[in-house]
């Protein structure tokens, strides 16, 4: 029997498997190849749309459906097709319009399933969009006629950021949805109940995977409930606080293998499931 049947991998992208440099190491893709050929499931639950992820998939091919929009989709790369999906309601365009009218200068962003659109652009949206390669769709988002999966407000400021995030927060409808810093530059609303802990689960009920063959490792806010999610959590050496309290164990950094790592562990007797 191949030692990795029946286990769950999923890792967050950015700061945990890839480098600082925006890489996959050869030692991170060697493992992943090993823990697949063991009968292992490997994939990832991201942040990202669709129609970003397609490059990560050729690199780390993964062998199960990877959780997109911080959790509100499970996408089968394979099919290209959302296996399960979560909706804005249309009520959650009066938190856009409170950012928009209230603060001038915050990018902000509606992605649907099957495309970005900038509402308003800035200069962290021009590199959101220098990072990703998406182009610059410019549409207001009452003009948006597709179901919004999740709103992305950027700016570069911090001031910025946490004026954002106090504005969305009081809002009287807050309680209605959820929200999530996914980068430092990066506040997003999304509908109540989403996050990739959920995602996690979901994605092991749709493999018939056992909630106690789980292992997750993250970085940044909206990993935590990933790490709460999974029967083991790991943090890598780089994460934020918050990850690093809400994880099992604590591996190297994004800059030293740390998928790797994690899989020789497991390879090795030292983690158990």
């Amino acid at each position: 029997m191949k030692k990795f049947k029946g286990i769950l991998f999923c890792t967050d992208l950015d700061g945990t498997l890839y480098r600082d440099d925006r890489t996959v190491s050869e030692e991170n893709l060697a493992a992943i190849e090993y823990f697949r050929s063991e009968g292992g499931l490997f994939t990832f639950i991201t942040g990202r749309v669709p129609q970003t992820a397609g490059e990560i998939c050729r690199i780390i091919k993964p062998n199960a459906p990877y959780g997109c929009i911080n959790g509100g989709g499970i996408y089968d790369a394979g099919k290209q097709k959302y296996l399960w999906k979560r909706c804005l309601p249309k009520e959650a365009m009066e938190l856009v319009r409170e950012v928009y009218e209230k603060l001038p200068e915050m990018g902000i962003q509606l992605n649907t399933e099957k495309n970005v659109y900038f509402n308003r652009n800035n200069k962290a949206m021009e590199h959101f969009r220098a990072v990703t390669g998406l182009p610059d769709i410019t549409c207001h988002y009452d003009a948006v006629e597709e179901p919004v999966l999740k709103v992305v407000f950027a700016h570069l400021e911090e001031v910025q950021i946490t004026t954002l995030m106090q504005l969305l927060q009081n809002h009287p409808k807050a309680a209605e949805y959820d929200f999530i810093r996914s980068e430092r530059w990066l506040f997003e609303l999304l509908p109540k109940g989403v996050n990739k802990g959920a995602a996690l689960v979901r994605m092991a009920e749709l493999l018939g995977i056992q909630a106690d063959r789980t292992i997750a490792v993250g970085d940044y806010d909206n990993d935590v409930a990933m790490l709460k999610a999974a029967k083991v959590g790991f943090a890598v050496a780089n994460a934020v606080d918050a990850v690093k309290a809400a994880a099992d164990f604590i591996t190297v950094s994004n800059n030293e293998n740390a998928i790797a790592a994690i899989i020789d562990s497991l390879d090795r007797g030292r983690l158990i499931l």
